[in-house]
Order: structure tokens, then sequence, then C-alpha cells
């Protein structure tokens, strides 16, 4: 019998998307709850304040995008244990990851709080923002342990097959952030007046929160990856499970510092252009987010099935679940292009307003470089799938390709000649290059050949200590 969340029986094109959806649901309410947090703040405290947030958001940033990569590697890991009936492997990589990762995160937000102003002047952040900007790094800081620790949690549980339980709490976190701003910005009630900590305060409170009740739900559901009685010896990392953790995850952490500082690099050019083209692409840029969450969604969906078919030894389901992934790209993602292509203008309008002279250069920018997220949805579904057993270094060295010499080369080599239009090709231009090197890699990069993780010792140490070793069918 196969166990709980088992993704390696049934019909593929029903769990892949019933698997990908609550995925993309909570990116939609990721990304909107950033940008209504950004709306109370420019309203209720106004535009120095909105900017002192940009040094927080890109230092929490920096610090979840190498937990995303470490919990990528334990979506892979749990998934290839959870495919092969291992439900005690599963659980001692999470056990690893916890007790890693919190007792770090907790030493991070200790140092954060200490050198924080030394952090602010190191980013160079100006001298009319600095003290609004201490106060939300601050309390950010404070709030990185639950946040990070969510993180892990929420994308561990997808490695077991189960992406509707980090749904509901990111709802949760995210409607509670929302509606705590206003009362800790403004002091509503018996809350004193907060300013700009008052917006990182409802955040940090509105993820202890939904960690609480995460965590209190996992317990009172008796999820296949909760810990107890001899269980609890497991949040002692094991060193062969933390290597494997760091070999794959740290890859994956710098994979998106790569694809920032390549979207920095860009904004400095874009930036020469003038202030109108610098609003128009940053109200593309927020376009573009929603465009390629369906892609983002799918990739993480193909990995955590394909991972768990790879750990059952069904490689014939593994391809089958790649080509269903690309389906549902093409179907997604290029409906979301169409329709961003037909109402551009009144894309652009939420953003820019509609009397901006900003509109017509975004409008360009859209009809120039959005094509191009259909084959980046490609290649997350190849990516997703060869990351599945581990390949997680070449997709580093090939994003490196196509952000740098690939981008960067075609933006300065070509300005000369197309002039602003280099920088909105590049965009499709480095989508296409990582597409073709992605198809390589899938189809001639060995990674089927690469041996199915597994670490020694898990059950017969917590049989020996007297622990349920929880076989699959009944757990």
């Amino acid at each position: 019998m196969p166990p709980r969340n088992s993704l390696t029986t049934g019909p593929i094109n029903a769990a892949l998307l019933l698997f990908a959806l609550p995925t993309l649901g909570s990116s939609v309410l990721q990304s909107a709850n950033g940008s209504i947090d950004a709306v109370w703040i420019g309203r209720l405290l106004g535009e120095n304040a909105l900017a002192a947030t940009t040094n927080g958001n890109l230092v929490m940033f920096l610090l979840t995008s190498f937990v995303f990569g470490f919990g990528m590697a334990a979506t892979i890991l749990i998934g290839q244990s959870i495919g092969r009936g291992d439900i005690e492997a599963a659980r001692e990589v999470v056990g690893t990851a916890l007790g890693t990762f919190v007792p770090v995160a907790i030493a991070v937000a200790v140092l954060g709080w200490i050198f924080a102003p030394e952090l602010l002047a190191l980013l160079g952040t100006p001298a009319e923002t600095a003290p609004l900007a201490l106060d939300f790094l601050r309390v950010i800081f404070v709030a990185m342990p639950a946040i990070l620790m969510q993180t892990m949690l929420m994308m561990a549980l997808r490695g077991s097959g189960d992406s509707l339980t980090p749904l509901i709490f990111m709802a949760l976190a995210v409607v509670l952030d929302i509606g705590l701003n206003p009362v800790f910005i403004l002091g509503l009630g018996p809350i004193p007046a907060m300013g700009i900590g008052g917006s990182a305060f409802a955040t940090a409170l509105a993820n202890v929160i939904s960690l609480a009740g995460m965590l209190t739900y996992i317990y009172a559901r008796d999820l296949p990856l909760r810990l107890r009685g001899a269980e609890l010896r497991l949040l002692r990392p094991d060193l062969e499970v933390l290597k494997l953790l760091l070999e794959k995850g740290l890859p994956i952490g710098v994979q998106m510092i790569v694809v920032s500082s390549s979207m920095l690099t860009m904004l400095s050019l874009v930036n020469a252009h003038g202030v109108d083209t610098t609003a128009a692409f940053g109200a593309t840029q927020q376009l573009w987010t929603y465009v390629q969450m369906p892609a983002m969604a799918l990739g993480a969906a193909v990995s955590a099935m394909a991972a768990q078919n790879i750990g059952a030894g069904r490689w014939d389901r593994v391809a089958r679940i790649t080509r269903s992934g690309l389906v549902f790209n093409f179907l997604l993602t290029g409906t979301l292009v169409a329709v961003l292509m037909a109402a551009d203008r009144q894309a652009m309008e939420i953003f820019l307003g509609a009397g901006s002279p900003a509109i017509p250069i975004g409008q360009h920018i859209g009809r120039i470089a959005t094509w191009g997220f259909i084959a980046f949805g490609f290649t997350m579904v190849l990516f997703g799938t060869v990351r599945a057993n581990g390949q997680v270094v070449w997709p580093l060295i090939i994003l490196f390709i196509s952000m740098y010499p690939v981008r960067l080369g075609f933006a300065f080599g070509l300005s000369g000649w197309l002039g602003a239009d280099a920088l909105w090709l590049s965009f499709p231009a480095s989508m296409l290059s990582t597409l073709l090197m992605a198809s390589l890699l899938y189809l001639h990069g060995g990674w089927r050949g690469a041996p199915v993780m597994t670490f020694d010792g898990t059950a017969e140490e917590l049989a020996r200590a007297g622990a349920d070793p929880a076989p699959p069918g009944r757990d």
C-alpha cells in the first residue's frame, strides 16, 4: 500500500494539477501580501517609509533564498524517501533540517539586531531613510526564525505530497499580516502606534501565529512528517543527511542570487534611459511576477512528483510527469501571456495611472519580451525533473551562462544598434538559451544514472530507542 499523499500511483495529469494549484495559490497570496503591505506603508507613512522597507525586504529575500535552496533539497530527499515507502528517512530529513536551521535562524536574528546599523551602511542606505530602515530591519530580523521555519516546513510538506496544508497556513499568515498592518502602524485601540516598525511586527506576529497553527494541525492530523517521542532525537542533526542538504541546497540557493544580481545589473542599465522607462520597467516587473507563477508552481510540483516516483523506481512515470508539466505550462503560462498582451494598457494603468507617459513604453516592453516566459516555464519543468534526482549543479551553471554572458552580453553588445530594445530583447534571448541548455541536460545530461539518495541507520536507531517504525501503509 503506498504511503499517504503518495504521488506514485493514479492518473498523472489530475495529480499534477491538483498538487500544483495550491502551490500556485500560495505564491499568489505571498506576492499579494507584499503588494498590500507596501500600499499600507505608502499610504499611511509616506514615500520615505516605503523606500526604507527596500533594504529590509532585500535582506529577507537573500536569507529566504538560501532557505529555499535547502528547503528544495529537503523536498527532494523527502520525496524520494516517501516514494520508496521509508517514512522514517523522511522524518530524519525534517529533523536534521529543523535541528540545523532553526538555531542558525535564531543566531542570525540576534546578530542582525545587533549589527543592523552596520548592515544598512554597507547597503548604502540614504541618510534620510536610515532611521526608518533601522526600525523596520530590526523587527524583520526578529521575525526571521518563524518565517524561515515556516518556509522550511511548507517545503517539507510539499515533498511528502501535501500542498494543501501549506496553502491553508500561508493564507492565514497573509490575512493576519494584512489585517494587523494598520493596527500596529497607527496604534488602533489599546495598541501603541509603532510606525514602520509596526508593519514589520505585524509580519512577525502573523508568521508566529501561522507557524503555531500549522504545527498544531500537523500533530492533530498525525501527518507523516510529525516527530514525537523517541523520534524527537532526530532534531539532533545527522551529519550524512546534513551533508546532502548542503550539497544539494547551496547551488539552488545560489541560483536565486545569480538571477537577482543579474536583474540589479539590468536595472542600472534601464535607469540610464530615464524616469519614464524605469517606471515602465518597474510596472512590467510587477506583471511578470504573476506571469511566472504557474511555471514556478509547476516546476515545484513536477520536482516533488518526480522525486517520489524516482524513489519508487517508477521511471516510466517520471517521463510522463515531465510531459504533463510541459503541456500544463504551455496552457497556463501561454494563457496568461495572451491575456496580458491583449489587455496590456489596462494592466499598466493599475501601477502607473491612466495618464502616465510610461504606459506606452511599458506596452512596448511587454510586447517584445513577455512571450519569453513560455520558454521560461518549460525550463522550470525540465529543471524540476533533473533536480528530483539530485542534479543541482548543472542548472546553476546554465542559469549563470544565460543570465550573464547571454542576457547582459545581449543588452550591452547590441545597445548601440537597437538602443533600449536590446534590453527588452535580452530577456527572451536568455530564456530561450536557458531552455535550449536545459533541454540538452534533460535529454543527454546523464542525471538518470545518478544513484537514489539514501542514508543509513534511521530505522534501526529508532527501533532500539523504542519508537514506532510506522509502516507506510498505516502512516
